[in-house]
């Protein structure tokens, strides 16, 4: 079959707000009924795992402080990772044209997905201090590039995303382990730098946050509201080097290198 190159996606705006601040918000850029179909994947991958069922290459992260026997699957799970290439709900999120066309314009013709991951905020789950998605990632270029997805609200009283705008241009921070006992496994914290002007950014269902890999970003602690939950991919050039055996002793657990375009037409 032979795929046609995609159009150029990013108005005028979002290329200055990328530029300037290094995120952007699409509102409405996915449907209720895409949300609700997301959401119902992860709820039913999330209830198989606390069964007991294997979901490979898929995995559950739970939230420490929430897993509890007899809570759901979905309430005891803080993120499920390595999504985008096997199941097909998730793969098609991944690949979707609308979403390809802003990466291509910002990262080039040849893109990959290299990593895909649900969250799970519930009611009483701890936030992720600041951090940058970069520190994760220790390639051979600085540029990968998150779409974070609402899957529910993201409002003032369920946890919603802070970002320091401008951040985008400052290498990557070192940061401490997260020193909370219950605080996930992998939260790390920047304690090196004030955060003055950062932004709140509030989200309805099916808007999509786009964001700068050296983006510093947190969320609060979820202490009251509605579950707020998201579905981030990551995507980067198709000719990266992903370092992270030779940096830090072993592969990423996250990382599964898809392509997802080649000279601007999807694979």
């Amino acid at each position: 079959m032979v795929t046609r190159p995609i159009a150029t996606s990013l108005t005028p705006t979002e290329k200055n707000d990328w530029e300037e601040n290094g995120f952007f918000v699409r509102r409405g850029f996915a449907s209720g009924p895409t949300c609700r179909k997301l959401w119902d994947r992860a709820v039913e991958l999330a209830r198989a795992e606390v069964a007991g069922e294997s979901i490979a290459p898929a995995y559950v992260l739970r939230e420490t402080r929430l897993d509890q026997p007899g809570r759901l699957g979905e309430e005891r799970a803080s993120k499920i990772f390595r999504l985008h290439r096997d199941d097909p709900t998730f793969h098609a999120g991944a690949t979707d044209p609308a979403l390809l066309a802003i990466m291509a314009d910002i990262l080039g013709p040849d893109v990959d997905c290299f990593l895909s991951q649900f969250i799970f905020k519930q009611p009483g789950a701890l936030g992720q201090p600041w951090h940058q998605d970069a520190f994760y990632f220790p390639f051979d270029r600085d540029l990968q590039v998150g779409a974070w997805l609402a899957i529910t609200e993201a409002g003032a009283e369920n946890s919603p995303l802070w970002v320091l705008p401008g951040s985008q241009t400052e290498a990557v921070h070192d940061a401490i382990t997260d020193p909370r006992p219950d605080a996930p496994f992998g939260y790390v914290e920047i304690v090196d730098r004030e955060m003055d002007g950062a932004e709140r950014v509030l989200m309805q269902p099916g808007d999509l946050l786009v964001f700068h890999g050296h983006l510093m970003h947190r969320s609060t602690d979820h202490e009251a509201g509605e579950v707020r939950a998201a579905m981030v991919y990551h995507y980067a050039e198709s000719a990266t080097v992903d370092r992270t055996e030779q940096i830090w002793g072993q592969p990423s657990p996250n990382n599964d290198w898809m392509t997802v375009l080649r000279d601007r037409a999807p694979v």
